[in-house]
């Protein structure tokens, strides 16, 4: 119940005045039947603004992060993202892979949207990176189709570290559906998993615009910090 006050009441209307979104494809949505909402994620504010312009409820698998956050703040996010019935997602190792993905088929099998970013993690730097598998393999073992939605200009006004964000126009625009119905039985073969992924990322770049790079979003990440830091240390070396 809380996830439709905060949709009509508390979030959606105020995302909708402060972000003004446009919004291109909706018709691309099922009314009804289970299927996978496929985006990029550029910012912490993507996890609002596309629930707040779906007619259907959709479930995201959130970063278990948001559910253990020390102190007020984040028990007030782990509190927001339990009443907004998300699902926490421990994304260390083999195993929390497979358990994400045993959330992310409860949710299918259910006949509803479930919300997924096949990079794993936002981008840094406004780029669309390489996706992870995950998504292929729910989408074959439960045999739905694949919407690829785009998420244009969350970037410029929440970027990665901005709490207040920025009055910037903001297009959501979701693309017609991908139907993979010919790998099906197939979902254990690693080749077949990449295509499937491959072009569900092709269909999002195809819709975003914007500069694919063929590196997970978390080793480009780790290795710009790495960088950085690097930089750092030689500007300011510290006293021996």
């Amino acid at each position: 119940m809380f996830y439709y006050v905060l949709k009509y009441v508390l979030l959606g209307p105020l995302l909708r005045l402060v972000f003004r979104p446009r919004i291109e494809g909706l018709g691309h949505v099922p009314s009804s039947g289970a299927a996978i909402v496929a985006g990029n994620h550029l910012s912490f504010s993507d996890h609002f603004l596309m629930p707040a312009v779906l007619k259907r409820r959709i479930t995201f698998l959130a970063k278990a992060e948001y559910f253990t956050g020390p102190g007020l703040k984040g028990r007030l996010t782990a509190f927001f993202f339990r009443s907004a019935g998300q699902i926490p997602v421990d994304r260390s190792g083999k195993e929390a892979g497979r358990a994400a993905i045993r959330e992310g088929l409860g949710v299918l099998d259910k006949g509803e949207l479930l919300g997924i970013y096949p990079e794993g993690t936002r981008s840094h730097d406004g780029r669309l990176y390489k996706g992870k598998v995950g998504v292929a393999v729910m989408a074959l073992r439960a045999g739905v189709p694949v919407i690829p939605c785009a998420m244009i200009g969350t970037f410029e006004a929440q970027p990665p570290g901005k709490v207040i964000p920025n009055v910037h126009p903001v297009v959501i625009r979701f693309g017609a559906p991908l139907d993979f119905s010919r790998y099906a039985g197939m979902e254990n073969e690693k080749a077949v998993l990449r295509a499937v992924t491959d072009e569900i990322m092709y269909a999002i770049l195809s819709l975003s615009g914007q500069e694919y790079v063929d590196t997970y979003a978390a080793v480009a990440k780790a290795e710009a910090e790495a960088a950085a830091a690097a930089t750092k240390e030689r500007r300011f070396p510290r006293l021996r």
